[in-house]
């Protein structure tokens, strides 16, 4: 008997349910066709994909939430839709180098075409050798360490003093594979010191036999010569050899399909904006720096944070927002704002597991801070305690730089005498104050003099 009732009242709710629906689809036909285009009423919120969301929002839904509440403060930008002037200053570019010309002559020409207060370069090549080169531009000189110390892959012609074959020069080149003794050439810019230098990997793209010529590829340690390679490969082959020609395929974040340019794009880009204002030939050319960063572990930082990082401050886990999966402690990470921004590199101090279940303690600290300071507003000192001491310092009840007192209305410090105003009387009496004393002792050292002679 009891069951009836429970199904005629779910008979009901299901009759509900359907009305409240089919007044709702009659609601929104009756708006699509006096308004135009309508966000439907629904109860499920559809799943946020972000796998197409430029540089450090890529994949954004996928990082760890610590919390979702905190109030986003209308300052910066998004790293794409920055001022031009602002877009410049946080700007890099994948630069195409030509031959002939040094690394740092291409820098300052591309400093001059620009007309920019600074510029960097991600690591030297040779005249000779053509390839990748970053160039970094004003705050993005902050990232030229962490990117001269990234990784590089090359392509290089090796030219055999001898005649050889395919299988010698392939296992010659297997061979010299791992942790390898290095002293520069005689012509080089760094000091001729032994020192290692570690190969990831190398392959023999091509061989002729009649020119004796060997085309290679090569993934190494950044400060690695490849010139000095080609040497030691003649002496393992038995025939000798040199570097024929070489060129960078890869530079740290960036490589060959990312974004190349030559020196000519750059000059027509700002020679375009010079004659007809039209920015998008620029920004075409140069990237944003964040571009440099993508390969980096993230932590995103509340707006309020922002600026007390950028002056130096560790990140408190009051101020993080989300994190991604298997960070490590002393492992370098970039802190980004919440519209992409890169505010710094960091080190961690906290694993991921210790940043969902800590309610206190410091997240990162500090490597390297790259935007500019009061880029957001300041937001510490703003609390109840500190509004209330910063009040006893101008009373002068409490000394500047004195630890908080255990009560702030009844300060347990030793209250201060008021300073004297800066008047010409309070100048000139302690002046004469200080006269007297020296008077004073005078006559006491004097007096003593006098005793020690009678006696």
């Amino acid at each position: 008997m009891s069951s009836l009732p429970l199904k005629s009242e779910e008979m009901k709710k299901k009759k509900k349910k359907s009305s409240i629906e089919e007044e709702d689809a009659s609601i929104v036909k009756k708006a699509k066709t006096e308004i135009g285009d309508v966000i439907e009423p629904s109860s499920l919120t559809p799943a946020l994909d972000t796998s197409k969301w430029p540089l450090l929002l890529k994949n954004y839904d996928k990082l760890n939430v610590r919390t979702a509440h905190y109030t986003p403060i209308p300052c910066g930008y998004s790293p794409l839709k920055r001022p031009l002037q602002e877009y410049l200053r946080y700007g890099c570019m994948n630069l195409d180098k030509p031959a002939n010309p040094s690394s740092h002559e291409v820098v300052a020409w591309i400093k001059r075409i620009l007309r920019v207060e600074k510029t960097g370069h991600s690591g030297t090549l040779d005249p000779k050798v053509t390839g990748c080169l970053i160039v970094c531009v004003d705050r993005a000189t902050r990232l030229v360490k962490s990117q001269q110390s990234a990784g590089k892959e090359y392509v290089g012609v090796l030219r055999l003093h001898g005649p050889s074959d395919r299988e010698t020069v392939q296992r010659a080149i297997e061979t010299l594979t791992g942790a390898l003794f290095q002293r520069p050439p005689l012509i080089s810019a760094v000091k001729r010191q032994l020192r290692i230098r570690t190969i990831y990997d190398a392959k023999l793209l091509e061989f002729d036999a009649n020119r004796h010529l060997a085309v290679f590829w090569v993934s190494c340690e950044a400060g690695t010569y490849i010139r000095t390679l080609c040497v030691h490969l003649g002496l393992l082959i038995g025939v000798g050899g040199h570097m024929q020609e070489l060129r960078r395929v890869r530079s740290g974040a960036m490589n060959e399909s990312t974004h190349l340019i030559t020196m000519h794009d750059v000059l027509d880009a700002q020679h375009h904006y010079d004659a007809t204002k039209d920015e998008s030939f620029l920004r075409r050319v140069i990237m944003p720096l964040e571009i440099l960063l993508t390969k980096y572990k993230r932590v995103v930082v509340k707006d309020s944070a922002v600026n007390a990082i950028c002056y130096g401050a560790k990140l408190m886990i009051p101020g993080l927002l989300r994190y991604e999966d298997s960070i490590e402690i002393n492992e370098e990470i970039v802190l980004m704002t919440t519209k992409g921004e890169a505010i710094a590199i960091g080190i961690a101090l906290m694993t991921t597991s210790v940043m969902a279940d800590c309610d206190h303690g410091a997240v990162a600290r500090v490597k390297r801070v790259i935007m500019e300071r009061d880029t957001y507003p300041r937001k510490w000192g703003l609390g109840p305690f500190a509004t209330k001491k910063k009040a006893l310092v101008a009373q002068g009840k409490l000394a500047k730089n004195a630890p908080y007192p255990t009560n702030l209305d009844q300060p347990t410090m030793p209250s201060l005498a008021p300073m004297e105003e800066d008047t010409p009387r309070a100048i000139e009496s302690s002046l004469s104050s200080t006269k007297k004393e020296k008077k004073e002792k005078k006559k006491k050292k004097k007096a003593k003099k006098e005793e020690d002679d009678d006696v």
